[in-house]
């Protein structure tokens, strides 16, 4: 299922300088089913042509391409097509490129060593409008979720005990049916408690809520699933 909650598959667009790692990706979305490979592009004017074509779901990006202005070219993507869902692909996994990359609008943040599974399961992840984090960064940022004390005061004070424990999750990159098993709540409950939470963060979207949890210290923790 996609964004907008219907079945048809997904449209992914791939923007990478090597024709190769293309091709490899194409072979990946179309092996695991459920989501069209609708257009490629090597250089910035190739893919803000094809975004402005295409209108993707997703939109697979490695922001090395064209001397590593990709950064920039996420927003102009997003100034295009808000509805895309950004999914990064970059040879880069130290923090500050991740960070940068959320910041500028990202869903998503996968590196290069990512398996064929973790690479379709991030498409759908972002298509469905969910945040998705390359799991060995996320390991790598800090603590596991809900060992050690909880901050003396926490960011958020008009969030629920629960939706607090949702955030922490969603901070870290987690789909909803990851929230959902581990907090024992059904999908719907899940959804309606983060509809709740971007109320109440002000803020439009989960990529959104993740940066901000983020930059207040959440969920430096586990891998999305």
């Amino acid at each position: 299922m996609n964004q907008h909650g219907t079945t048809a598959p997904l449209t992914v667009l791939l923007a990478d300088a090597q024709p190769a790692v293309r091709q490899g990706v194409r072979s990946m979305v179309e092996s695991g089913g459920g989501a069209a490979v609708v257009g490629e592009a090597g250089t910035t004017g190739e893919v803000l042509a094809a975004t402005s074509r295409h209108r993707p779901d997703v939109l697979v990006l490695d922001p090395q391409m064209d001397e590593g202005t990709g950064m920039r070219m996420i927003s102009q993507v997003l100034r295009l097509t808000p509805e895309t869902g950004v999914l990064v692909f970059s040879p880069l996994d130290d923090d500050k490129a991740v960070a940068a990359a959320f910041h500028a609008g990202a869903r998503g943040y996968l590196v290069k060593r990512a398996t064929a599974d973790q690479i379709v399961r991030g498409i759908h992840a972002v298509g469905a409008g969910e945040a998705i984090l390359d799991r060995a960064i996320a390991a790598r940022l800090g603590t596991l979720i809900g060992v050690g004390p909880r901050p003396r005061s926490y960011p958020f004070p008009q969030l629920s005990d629960r939706e607090r424990e949702v955030l922490e999750h969603l901070a870290a990159g987690r789909s909803n049916t990851f929230i959902a098993r581990e907090l024992a709540l059904a999908s719907k409950t899940v959804s309606n408690r983060i509809s709740g939470i971007l109320g109440k963060l002000g803020v439009a979207d989960r990529a959104q809520a993740l940066v901000l949890a983020r930059d207040a210290g959440l969920g430096h923790a586990a891998a999305a699933r």
